[in-house]
């Protein structure tokens, strides 16, 4: 049960922290768009406060669309593949998939610590790039950690309809 446990709390802390991003956006367009058409003044940095938010919401979603299998999935061929090559190939995927994102994790961690150690901020706010950097890696990380343990999960125990087949 600690698999579903983690997935659960997983699931919910990105969920929470995707959405709350999002809704961040949508209020702050609403009141830069209401400030510039009725007050004739925008929110000051408006432009970046949605980017640093977009990266939030991207990277916040991304360990929940490994976990739900929610990605975009070629399967043309399945149909024609026996079992047995199908959870190889999965497996393969969710490996080479994990192996990329832990890298990936790795690298970014390793440049927000150079952008704390020289203080790296936004041109116009003067926020600190570095805490953003350092939540990208460990969502990057936990993408990673998801899929290396999607690797035991058999394709049969994918729920029906789950990611995009093209």
């Amino acid at each position: 049960m600690p698999s579903l446990r983690f997935e659960k709390i997983l699931a919910l802390a990105c969920g929470f922290l995707s959405a709350a991003a999002l809704f961040a956006i949508m209020a702050l367009t609403f009141f830069d768009v209401g400030g510039r058409k009725l007050l004739d003044n925008s929110i000051p940095g408006s432009l970046e406060l949605t980017e640093l938010l977009m990266v939030v919401v991207i990277f916040a979603a991304l360990p929940l669309v490994s976990l739900r299998g929610e990605h975009v999935l070629f399967d043309s061929f399945d149909t024609y593949l026996p079992p047995r090559v199908l959870r190889l190939q999965k497996a393969v995927i969710d490996l080479l998939i994990a192996v990329a994102l832990l890298s990936l994790a790795v690298l970014m961690w390793k440049t927000a610590g150079e952008f704390a150690a020289t203080g790296e901020t936004t041109a116009q706010l003067k926020i600190p790039k570095a805490p953003f950097l350092y939540g990208m890696a460990v969502l990057c990380g936990l993408a990673g950690v998801v899929h290396l343990r999607l690797i035991a999960r058999p394709p049969a125990a994918l729920a029906e309809g789950e990611g995009v087949a093209l």
